[in-house]
């Protein structure tokens, strides 16, 4: 028994001589010292032990016990403090040292517009509110006065989930959802996401809109353009006019399409507004008959209008952004060309 103790000693002597690691001691340790370890397993033979020599052979395995403990403190505490040291130097701090720069990052041009958009129309009272992307054929179209033969339907411009389900093609589809459920006067603004099978430099297949509806006794198309006369002089400057021409959508009537005087040339033409001197902003209207009847709302006692743009267009056409693509593909540095 002697011998294998006098070797068990030297092969933990041989074992932590080169050891630097608590993890490596930690190893070693349970070895000899764990459940299963070389230590633990002669204690547990003691059962063999004829019962004369037990005591003494259980002296000598708690003495060599003692000892291996003592030994592997011993290194451990020589290690941590090795340890210790090493994690100061590798982590200390040079307070003379200039501190790292941080780029500033930017909103994207989108969020800017739309906050812009947002704060403009809540200071004329507008609230927002913002409805499902994925809408059913009734509020997308059917409630909009939108005929089953409209080619607005067909597969090749809406994205369609099943037969009644679709992405949404307007904002507008959540204008329908306001009047079921609120009566006038309703003064809302919706914005959000809209998906159309359309794909080139000035249109994308998701984009954002954000549409207006007005809902009161009286209101009439000349309330419609002053407040597009006071949008247009706070999102272009107070110098752009407005201008309505005559259009067509289903759930309005009369509609119109709404341009800008160039805030670019003042109206004198240039690459910017062709030439023409006018810009192309949004669509609008005066809300369908039918529309307000099918919402529970009486048109002999209630009338309203209702507006919607591309926030990607008003962006592009504010910052002199000359293809869509540029506001999707992420990268970071067209982005810090724009400043709230």
């Amino acid at each position: 028994m002697q011998d294998k103790i006098n070797e068990i000693e030297k092969s933990i002597d041989d074992a932590v001589k080169d050891v630097e690691s608590s993890k490596t001691l930690q190893e070693i340790k349970m070895r000899f010292l764990g459940k299963t370890g070389e230590i633990s397993a002669l204690m547990k033979n003691m059962r063999e032990v004829p019962p004369e020599q037990r005591p003494s052979m259980g002296k000598l395995l708690n003495a060599l016990r003692e000892w291996t403990e003592e030994r592997f403190n011993a290194i451990e505490k020589r290690i941590k403090e090795f340890e210790l040291k090493r994690r100061y130097s590798e982590e200390k701090i040079d307070v003379t040292l200039p501190a790292k720069v941080t780029d500033d990052g930017a909103y994207h041009p989108n969020t800017l517009i739309r906050r812009e958009l947002i704060s403009i129309f809540s200071g004329m009272g507008f609230e927002v509110f913002e409805g499902p992307e994925i809408e059913n054929d009734y509020y997308n179209f059917t409630a909009l006065n939108t005929p089953a033969d409209h080619p607005a339907r067909d597969m090749q411009d809406t994205f369609y989930i099943s037969s009644d389900l679709l992405l949404r093609t307007q904002t507008s589809a959540g204008q329908i959802r306001v009047m079921e459920n609120k009566k006038p006067p309703i003064k809302i603004l919706s914005p959000g996401k809209v998906y159309r099978s359309d794909d080139d430099a000035t249109h994308s297949p998701m984009f954002s809109q954000m549409e207006g509806l007005v809902v009161d006794k009286s209101i009439t198309l000349c309330d419609l353009k002053g407040m597009l006369d006071e949008f247009a002089k706070k999102i272009f400057g107070a110098g752009v006019k407005t201008r309505l021409r005559p259009s067509y959508f289903p759930f309005t009537e009369p509609s119109v399409e709404v341009d800008v005087s160039c805030f670019e040339c003042g109206g004198s033409g240039c690459r910017l507004c062709k030439g023409t001197g006018w810009i192309e902003v949004l669509g609008a209207g005066m809300v369908n008959r039918h529309v307000l009847e099918g919402c529970g709302i009486d048109p002999d006692i209630y009338s309203g209008f209702a507006f919607g743009m591309g926030i990607e267009r008003i962006a592009m056409l504010k910052y002199g952004i000359n293809n869509m693509k540029l506001l999707f593909e992420g990268d970071t540095r067209f982005s810090k060309q724009f400043k709230g």
